[in-house]
């Protein structure tokens, strides 16, 4: 049987490949899926989810709009790739999206499909962690509901990803947007599964990868994904950032866990300038797991086969 999945991304071009990665996946039942507006702007955003449902015949998967606006906002510049997204030709002229003001609560739709499965969901974040735990906040009683929460958030042994003022470097964006849910998150002592820069920083999107999916052209997935990523390339400045599958290698977690190696410890997060956002090896911390290598050549390889479907 399908394992129920709850997805919460932020609807970044790495967040919807990973969504369709998901729709992809025989052995997971999307029962759900929340936008956090955090790199992205809400309502292209839900038009992009809502769209990739249609695109794969899942229009009935719920829609959550987030509404919370975290603590430290991503570049502008970044959050604007949706729009281009629904522009793509396999996308533009789908059915028209339903209004975006029109659905449920985030953190509402969360307490919903937990509060309503048979049996224990996985929870899948590629954004930040702020509409699970606004729901937990509300409902805790709703942790005995989670199987296991897997979240793309973190980096451990290595730098971080957020270049700004009054910070230091050590933090990953998606922790950095709010540190206060995040070790909160933590502290909950959940089944949590973090993907964070140590292992995702093995996995960059590269030419040849390109190239390869580009030879599966006849494929619709194919075409579709080969777009999104050739979006990716003058994201960032790339002669000091390097766009890699955050998102949709935390989101491969879920098929392929005997290709990750998971380390389990006891970590903080934490909540102030000038590491706010750092996640940090703590003795006196929290148990988590998190991972520190993955199989990448068999990573590009399911990738390749999924997106051939």
């Amino acid at each position: 049987m399908p394992k129920p999945l709850l997805m919460d991304h932020d609807g970044a071009i790495d967040d919807l490949l990973s969504q369709l990665l998901v729709l992809t996946m025989p052995d997971v039942e999307l029962i759900g899926v929340t936008v956090t507006p955090a790199d992205c702007y809400i309502e292209p955003a839900l038009e992009s989810a809502y769209k990739l449902l249609q695109l794969m015949g899942r229009e009935q998967v719920p829609l959550g709009r987030g509404d919370y606006y975290g603590i430290n906002a991503f570049p502008s510049e970044w959050r604007a790739r949706p729009e281009i997204i629904n522009a793509l030709p396999l996308l533009i002229n789908l059915p028209k999206s339903p209004d975006p003001y029109g659905y449920l609560s985030a953190p509402d739709l969360i307490i919903r499909q937990l509060s309503t499965a048979t049996e224990k969901v996985t929870i899948l974040m590629t954004g930040p962690c702020s509409n699970l735990v606004m729901a937990l906040e509300k409902a805790p009683e709703l942790k005995a509901a989670i199987a296991e929460i897997v979240w793309m958030g973190g980096a451990f042994r290595t730098t971080g990803n957020v270049q700004t003022f009054q910070h230091d470097g050590t933090a990953e964006w998606n922790v950095f947007w709010d540190p206060v849910c995040s070790q909160k998150l933590f502290s909950y002592e959940l089944p949590l599964t973090l993907i964070p820069l140590d292992v995702t920083n093995h996995v960059p999107v590269t030419k040849k990868f390109l190239s390869t999916l580009a030879s599966q052209i006849d494929h619709k997935l194919s075409n579709l994904t080969g777009q999104f990523w050739a979006l990716t390339l003058d994201t960032i400045p790339s002669y000091h950032y390097t766009y890699f599958m955050w998102d949709i290698l935390a989101t491969s977690y879920l098929a392929m866990p005997e290709q990750f190696m998971i380390e389990t410890a006891k970590a903080n997060v934490s909540t102030r300038p000038p590491n706010a956002g750092q996640t940090y090896l703590d003795e006196n911390g929290y148990t988590i797991r998190f991972a520190t290598d993955v199989n990448v050549a068999y990573f590009y390889e399911y990738l390749l086969a999924q997106f051939r479907q």
